[in-house]
């Protein structure tokens, strides 16, 4: 079954595209199909697979205000099982003209609606800003994972940042649950990085939002998208590559549990069914 992530955050610099990259990288190279929707005019995501974005012919853009089909704008990138719609900077005019338009929230949902089917995973990379794009990425997504930066300020930003998310819900009447929340650019020579990590885990100890894996600060991470490559590519020994590759297992090993946990809640379900109609037939049988 296919899901549909959101990578978010509006503050800047916290990893969001670094995560979009490899972790769909990582979750190709096992053997899941992945598409990445590059909705952030800068198109940092397009150029890390190593495509001009000054040459594209179609893009997202394109596909959303309905110039092309989108499949026309979904191309193959180098790694196998992993394909992009590209952005380029066309895209920043896109929130305007959306919100012109009835029903803007819902325009990227319905533009993916043919694609999302033919893949296991797709990841949406988003600008850091919480606008018209944001808004259709979060009603088009089946959740959220949000990358969080080592540093102090980060902690107030998620809070503001899972309240946003459920504005959105109540007013569009559109639940996008939270995936996972990451720790990225995590230095664990600092005290502050310490200090975040423990306050992550006081705050959501409790419950299965925070993931286990933990995004080093690493040089390798920070130069691979200048070579326009992934990291897994670039320096597949590198620690920033051997932590999203955790985090990939992570991803699948959480679905898998979760898809068992559905399975046996049906189950539950319809036993309990079958043994209240068996109550009320054995009832009826006595009265008769």
């Amino acid at each position: 079954m296919s899901e549909v992530i959101a990578v978010m955050n509006q503050k800047g610099g916290c990893g969001k595209t670094t995560t979009v990259v490899n972790t769909a990288t990582s979750l190709a190279v096992m053997g899941e199909s992945v598409l990445v929707v590059d909705m952030d005019p800068q198109a940092n995501a397009t150029t890390s697979f190593g495509i001009d974005k000054t040459k594209i012919e179609n893009t997202i853009y394109d596909a959303i205000i309905g110039d092309i089909n989108v499949k026309k704008a979904t191309i193959p990138t180098f790694i196998k099982n992993l394909f992009i719609i590209p952005s380029n900077i066309s895209l920043s005019g896109a929130g305007m003209e959306l919100s012109r338009r009835e029903n803007y929230h819902i325009i990227l949902k319905e533009t993916l609606e043919e694609v999302v089917p033919l893949f296991d995973y797709i990841f949406i990379d988003l600008p850091p800003s919480l606008g018209v794009i944001t808004v259709n990425a979060l009603v088009a997504s089946d959740s959220v994972l949000i990358p969080i930066q080592a540093e102090y300020y980060a902690l107030e930003g998620v809070a503001d940042l899972i309240n946003t998310i459920k504005l959105v819900e109540k007013r569009l009447r559109s639940p996008t649950p939270i995936k996972g929340i990451l720790l990225t650019l995590f230095d664990k020579r600092t005290r502050l990085s310490k200090d975040v990590y423990k306050e992550l885990k006081n705050y959501f100890g409790g419950t299965d939002l925070l993931f286990k894996t933990i995004i080093p600060r690493n040089i390798r991470l920070a130069e691979a998208p200048s070579f326009g490559k992934p990291c897994l590519v670039y320096d597949p020994e590198s620690t920033g590559t051997k932590a999203y590759l955790r985090l990939a297992k992570e991803i699948i090993q959480r679905d898998e549990n979760l898809s068992l946990n559905e399975a046996k809640s049906k189950i539950d379900i319809n036993d309990k069914s079958q043994s209240k109609i068996v109550k009320n037939s054995e009832k009826s049988e006595s009265g008769a």
